[in-house]
């Protein structure tokens, strides 16, 4: 993994090359690994109810685990779920015994899903957060001489019926003693005060973590949050609250709607009158051009810290903007379920963003997405040494703290190896997004098209800021919905009436030919639509899912919404409708 950079300050150079073999050792024996992993989580909960049900006691080869155990999705297990939540103790996944219920983000449709997890599972996550800045060290040196300015927030938690807490995995991680007492690390100091960060109300939260990122200006070397969403929600609240700030750094006293007792505390020790700073910010913020705002105000950052892969990839041209072209840095791949693994080479583009997943952390089997694959004989699942460059799969898990052929319903594309390792890129999610006949648009294909449609709209140099979609049919017959809120750079230049109908044309020239057959020749769908929304829509959508239950960590704009008060929202801040204005190309496929 050698790169040309300089070398790591000596104090930390060790556990730097440490972590750097680790990986290399990992990546070089990846199917011994993934062969021990498994066998130490069937020997450890060979006791339990869920592999006695399949007669499956102790440690076994990989064939006789695939043989016995089924694949399953969340529904399949949720009722020995609720047991645990209802209270029911008995080992009924691990014989280690469930420390929590890690949820799901709270955007998709239904109830929020409950993953138990055990206490040990911390101890992963920390060592995979430990591999990602000895590696971002070999690409961007110098990170130990500053500080992050990363916007983390926690929520609230919840109680099962059990007493067990119930929460994002952020917010488990944050809250733990793994966090809240780790040993110093001057590749991870934070200008944000862990008070800050486990304020459960998110505004204090924000306010005081801005007020310190403003503070602390000059010592900034990188700016992130979790997710693209997240840094451009950061983004706007300096738009929205910049004067409050300015007010505080001028006299030295926090804003009185900041009420916790301990972010007080903690704000009084690093607030302090500065007007010159106070001017600064002023001058900044007042002036209605914000591009580049972010290099701007914090003048030694790198890079960006955050994830713009999937359904995060719209927000790269807002970003860009606002960060000047800074470099964004995707650095791992996780999720409620399982940490998974590291992106080792961080300050790729966005486009070739691929993450290597670390064997230690769990058993992994990949599922071939074959479209042709005859339903009689369902493809095999293959281990993480087997599958094949170029070849898209969906991640199925079986980990440590009893999940066993769990299917993620992440779909990856292998892009190659790092040593034995594969390295995937992050394709999409699996569930279908919108179909009105017989045609189904996943999250991919509509990604795609806002993103063809998108460059109709630089020379007005507008973009657009955020989107989501439903299936209408209530009219004869149904077609697409796309809600749109656009970032208009030049009011006087703005995209006229024709321009957005072609980009309702130019997004349905770009699904797929399922669906142009269903409005060329079977006329089972309608032209296109999309409809234009006032500004910071989304945010009060964001704010609507916060209410409900909604991690702020871990929101993500539903890419395709149908729940009544959310159309109802969306429906009133509509200011322009535009349609598709003819039909998209199709003729009918050669059939061998």
């Amino acid at each position: 993994m050698a790169v040309d950079s300089s070398s790591p300050d000596p104090s930390t150079c060790e556990n730097n090359a440490k972590a750097l073999q680790f990986i290399e050792e990992m990546t070089s024996n990846v199917d011994s690994v993934q062969e021990r992993v498994l066998a130490e989580i069937l020997c450890r909960n060979s006791d339990t109810e869920y592999l006695k049900q399949y007669k499956l006691q102790g440690p076994t080869d990989r064939e006789i685990f695939k043989a016995k155990i089924p694949v399953v999705t969340y529904e399949d297990i949720q009722p020995q779920i609720q047991r645990i939540a209802n209270g029911d103790r008995s080992a009924i996944f691990s014989t280690y015994p469930v420390s929590e219920f890690l949820t799901s983000s709270g955007t998709s449709a239904g109830e929020r899903k409950l993953m138990p997890t055990i206490q040990e599972e911390l101890d992963r996550r920390r060592l995979l957060y430990s591999l990602l800045m000895p590696v971002m060290n070999l690409y961007v040196p110098g990170m130990d001489k500053g500080k992050a300015l990363n916007f983390l927030f926690v929520k609230a938690e919840t109680k099962t019926p059990s007493g067990l807490l119930a929460r994002p995995v952020l917010t488990s991680y944050y809250k733990s003693e793994h966090f809240k007492n780790r040993p110093y690390d001057p590749y991870n100091v934070y200008t944000s005060p862990d008070e800050t960060i486990l304020c459960a109300d998110s505004f204090q939260s924000m306010y005081s973590q801005m007020l310190c990122g403003l503070i602390m200006r000059e010592e900034v070397l990188r700016v992130g949050a979790v997710f693209a969403s997240g840094l451009l929600r950061a983004i706007r609240f300096l738009q929205v609250n910049w004067k409050q700030l300015v007010e505080d750094i001028s006299s030295g006293t926090l804003n009185p709607k900041v009420t916790d007792p301990s972010v007080r505390e903690c704000m009084s020790k690093i607030l302090k009158p500065n007007s010159e700073l106070a001017e600064f910010i002023t001058q900044q913020c007042s002036e209605d051009n914000w591009e580049g705002i972010i290099k701007r105000i914090w003048p030694n950052t790198k890079y960006l810290e955050v994830i713009i892969t999937g359904a995060m990839a719209q927000y790269i041209p807002t970003l860009e903007y606002y960060s000047a072209g800074l470099p964004m840095a995707s650095t791992m791949y996780a999720s409620s379920e399982c940490y998974f693994g590291l992106n080792l080479k961080p300050m790729c583009k966005p486009s070739d963003v691929c993450y290597t997943i670390m064997p230690n952390m769990g058993y992994f089997e990949f599922l071939p997405q074959e479209p042709s694959a005859s339903c009689d004989s369902p493809p095999r699942l293959l281990d993480l040494a087997d599958v094949e460059v170029g070849k898209e799969y969906e991640l199925v898990i079986t980990t440590y703290s009893g999940l066993y052929r769990y299917r993620v319903g992440d779909i990856l594309r292998v892009t190659g190896f790092y040593n034995k390792a594969p390295q995937f890129r992050f394709i999409r999610r699996k569930n279908v997004l919108l179909s009105i006949d017989s045609d189904k648009t996943d999250e991919a294909e509509l990604q795609k098209g806002i993103e063809n449609a998108s460059s109709l709209l630089r020379e007005f140099k507008t973009s657009v800021v955020e989107y989501t979609s439903y299936a209408e049919t209530k009219t004869i017959p149904g077609h697409y919905v796309i809600y749109w809120e656009l970032l208009v750079q030049d009011p006087a230049n703005s995209p006229t009436n024709e321009v957005l109908n072609q980009c309702c044309l130019a997004i349905e020239e770009s699904l797929n030919t399922v669906y142009r057959q269903g409005r060329v020749a079977d006329n089972s769908i309608g032209p296109l639509e999309i409809r234009v929304v006032k500004n910071d829509t989304f945010e009060e959508l964001m704010d609507y899912a916060i209410s409900r239950g909604a991690s702020i960590n871990q929101y993500k704009v539903p890419r395709c919404v149908s729940f009544t008060p959310i159309m109802e929202l969306l429906d009133s801040r509509v200011v322009s409708k535009h349609f598709s204005p003819s039909l998209p190309h199709w003729t009918p496929e050669r059939r061998r």
